[in-house]
């Protein structure tokens, strides 16, 4: 091994891998890429409990995991597998869901006769393509993985729908940029790991947390007129119901506070209140 090859050794040994949903070039990649601010080491792993087993195994040493959509909604399962797997939320991000059709370089939108896409993302872009009604749309299972296979059988005449970090990575051309229907179209991710956030109490301003409730009148009104009191802003609840025990609930809560002492005074009061409460994750707040 020359010198060149073992200082390139070194720097990916030091370097933590981050397991991602999906492909090189799918937007949990472009989080990676900008939440580590750096040429992050990847594990591309197929589905959400894939990546899990990625971060237990210690295969990877952080994940980026999608939690929540503007339009569509929270991925509630993804609340389930981080309380079940004891894992820890330390951070979260806020990406802007820019699509963008791409296909193999010099060509135009009128040779593009189909669209291979995840379904949701051309949901996403359904007002463009009814303005090209001429383009087959065609469900595939990854946007990132459409984007790649044009590529590398350097296909004509289909498209895919992307970040510009895929069609980058993927030397493909953007020909016809921002087609999502809605511009103000954001996901939020969790940055998570097996290990406790090392944030000071000072840099800590957002939790999430979860808890179950008796199924008693008036029960989850006491619990937010706890958080009310004790200065947390309630950002978010969802709740999902526990499998063992019919119309019985757990609620997963995000709160963001100014002052760790009342967001703590608050917990020790709803420790007492609620069963099965459990800290998900102190980190800070990334939309302020």
């Amino acid at each position: 091994m020359n010198p060149n090859e073992s200082w390139d050794f070194f720097l990916i040994i030091m370097k933590q891998k981050i397991g991602i949903q999906g492909i090189k070039g799918s937007f949990h990649h472009q989080v990676a890429l900008e939440y580590f601010k750096e040429n992050v080491i990847v594990d591309e792993c197929l589905s959400f409990e894939a990546l899990i087993d990625s971060l237990l195994s210690s295969q990877s040493q952080l994940a980026v995991m999608a939690i929540e959509n503007s339009i569509a909604g929270s991925i509630i399962p993804n609340y389930a597998l981080i309380d079940k797997n004891e894992l820890h939320i330390i951070g979260e991000y806020y990406l802007d869901i820019i699509q963008n059709l791409m296909a193999l370089t010099g060509q135009k939108i009128e040779d593009i006769v189909e669209v291979h896409s995840h379904p949701m993302a051309l949901l996403q872009c359904m007002d463009f393509f009814k303005k090209h009604p001429q383009i087959k749309l065609v469900e595939d299972n990854d946007t990132a993985e459409t984007a790649r296979r044009i590529h590398e059988k350097q296909i004509k005449g289909i498209a895919a729908i992307g970040s510009r970090v895929a069609a980058k990575l993927y030397d493909l051309d953007i020909i016809a940029p921002e087609i999502q229907t809605v511009n103000n179209n954001m996901t939020r991710f969790f940055i998570i790991s097996k290990m406790k956030n090392e944030l000071s109490e000072e840099e800590v301003n957002k939790a999430s947390i979860k808890f179950e409730l008796d199924d008693t009148p008036g029960s989850l009104a006491t619990v937010l007129n706890v958080m009310t009191n004790c200065k947390l802003n309630l950002t978010k609840i969802q709740s999902m119901p526990i499998i063992d025990t019919p119309f019985q609930y757990s609620f997963f809560v995000d709160v963001v506070f100014e002052k760790y002492k009342c967001y703590e005074k608050a917990t020790e009061i709803l420790k007492i209140m609620t069963n099965q409460f459990k800290v998900l994750g102190e980190y800070k707040n990334r939309k302020i």
